[in-house]
């Protein structure tokens, strides 16, 4: 069975949606956020001041390679994963793709009611954070647009979801 891989940028629904489907279709979850962040021992945020960006590129090449094909797996991915290191090639050629195109706006609106500012690019207090998602979003669209399917909207639902993937797993 195929893994199912879901992109898109952050805050854009992946892991709440990578949950749901997963329990639907009987498939484990994995976010490769977390794989990372136990491999590493320490937080994103983390990561990213000690290490930088390069490193966690290349932190999250190597978490995506280790996921076996055909595992059953619904995977959430980083929002900047699919855009480094060949890594959409990898996801097209191992899984089905899924992206969750979400507006800026939305995001903005998802990361300033989220708790804690875990996301080392996007930051509540920037003054910029709107212009920053949108030039994410206008960057990143090469990438996430490679996807097998794409899903738009700012209130993506499962149901969606299992339409659109139904009949290829």
């Amino acid at each position: 069975m195929k893994n199912i891989f879901l992109i898109g940028l952050p805050s854009s629904g992946k892991t709440t949606l990578g949950k749901q489907l997963a329990r639907h279709v009987r498939y484990r979850f994995v976010d490769t956020d977390a794989l990372i962040v136990k491999e590493e021992g320490m937080p994103i945020p983390d990561i990213f001041a000690q290490k930088g960006e390069a490193y966690f590129r290349e932190a999250e090449a190597r978490i995506l390679r280790a996921i076996r094909p055909d595992s059953k797996l619904v995977i959430a991915t980083g929002g900047g994963m699919p855009c480094f290191h060949d890594n959409m090639e990898y996801i097209k050629a191992n899984g089905l793709s899924v992206f969750l195109d979400v507006s800026p706006e939305q995001i903005v609106e998802r990361i300033l009611r989220h708790s804690t500012d875990d996301r080392p690019l996007y930051q509540k207090n920037d003054g910029q954070l709107l212009n920053n998602l949108r030039e994410k979003h206008e960057s990143r669209l090469g990438f996430y647009s490679q996807a097998d399917f794409t899903l738009h909207g700012d209130n993506i639902h499962i149901r969606q979801l299992l339409d659109t993937i139904q009949q290829y797993i």
